[in-house]
């Protein structure tokens, strides 16, 4: 779209403009990240706008008319009671993006979900999403537009102290349109050999076992009626944010303590649960995962601790908590023989056994 506009000489291109303009609305509120991948094509596409201003209007038009459009529809989703257009108008609007920049500008809300050196998305995030191909960038003999954005792109990122993988997934195809095959026969059937081994097994670890116990989890915790289970309010701790729409209407309070450190993590908890003293203390549940060796001491206790109850209500072994890695302290083998040797997640089921009086 930026090629054509760029390649158009004589026209303002408004019919081009507006689409563009559009599509920037609607990738910035769908991720807070897009402009990154824009730079680039901004600073080519600015002169252009500029000798043109019939161009520029449109872009910004389109752009203005999407994004409160997608407000709008933010609004109407995240306020249940704004059930017309007058209450929409008249209600604090929801702007998306704006309330995600403020959460990721936050140093205390990023250690929530784990920091990450500046480099991290070249050592690991790059070569994870590209793998064989990252060798392909040696046959690169001309910065095309593409290569820049996702360049652009990675190095404004690695900027933000929290780093992911999927955050740098939009330069997967903007590289691999950009790369060619070796010339050598005997390479590029080497190359393809890698590239097919590498997509089969990276695959299967991040689409069945990597964080894949969640859905499981989330879906069987949805019928836990026909399991009388009796917990009203869970827990879930290092892993991904669960889908509430999974339980099925029940009404289960989901609480989502992400990477909280452990100790945190149990104040919670037992605050949840409360004291034999203040009533009659609830029963809660714990997602978690099995790798987590922080809860074995805690969990193995059982009435000892805290005069808490422990029963372990479901498990799976589908399941790879890999954003739990930690090879500085553990070592290359014990990250292994932990994430992998101890695969799993958990639901625990705890609870405050109260015997009259006692606490």
């Amino acid at each position: 779209m930026v090629q054509r506009m760029l390649d158009n000489k004589t026209r303002s291109s408004l019919l081009s403009s507006a689409i563009l303009g559009s599509l920037v609305a609607f990738g910035i509120f769908n991720r807070i990240t897009f402009p990154a991948f824009l730079l680039p094509s901004g600073v080519f596409l600015l002169p252009h706008v500029c000798r043109k201003p019939l161009s520029l209007l449109s872009l910004c038009s389109a752009g203005f008319i999407t994004s409160l459009l997608a407000i709008v529809v933010d609004t109407a989703f995240y306020d249940a009671s704004a059930d017309s257009l007058s209450h929409l108008l008249r209600t604090r609007p929801v702007i998306t993006p704006l309330n995600s920049l403020l959460y990721n500008t936050s140093a205390s809300n990023l250690s929530l979900h784990g920091l990450h050196p500046p480099y991290h998305h070249f050592i690991a995030s790059l070569p994870l999403l590209l793998g064989p191909a990252l060798f392909l960038l040696w046959y690169i003999r001309k910065l095309t537009l593409a290569i820049l954005s996702a360049l652009s792109a990675t190095l404004l990122l690695s900027l933000i102290p929290h780093q992911e993988p999927r955050f740098l997934l939009p330069a997967v195809p903007l590289i691999l349109s950009s790369v060619h095959l070796p010339q050598s026969r005997g390479l590029r059937r080497f190359w393809l050999a890698t590239w097919i081994l590498f997509n089969l097994g990276l695959g299967i670890m991040m689409g069945v076992y990597h964080q894949g116990g969640v859905i499981r989890a989330q879906s069987w915790l949805g019928q836990q009626n026909q399991h009388d289970l009796g917990v009203k309010e869970v827990f879930w701790w290092r892993t991904y944010s669960p889908s509430v729409w999974l339980l099925g209407g029940k009404e289960v309070v989901t609480t989502d303590l992400m990477g909280m450190k452990a100790d945190l993590m149990m104040e919670r908890v037992l605050e949840a649960i409360g004291r034999c003293g203040d009533g009659i203390p609830k029963s809660v549940g714990l997602v978690a995962p099995f790798s987590s060796i922080e809860l074995d001491g805690w969990t193995g206790h059982g009435y000892g601790w805290e005069h808490l109850s422990f029963e372990q209500v479901w498990k799976t072994t589908k399941h790879l908590n890999l954003d739990d890695m930690d090879f500085e302290e553990d070592g290359i083998r014990g990250t292994l023989d932990r994430v992998v040797g101890r695969r799993g997640l958990v639901i625990w089921k705890i609870s405050r056994p109260c015997r009259d009086s006692k606490s």
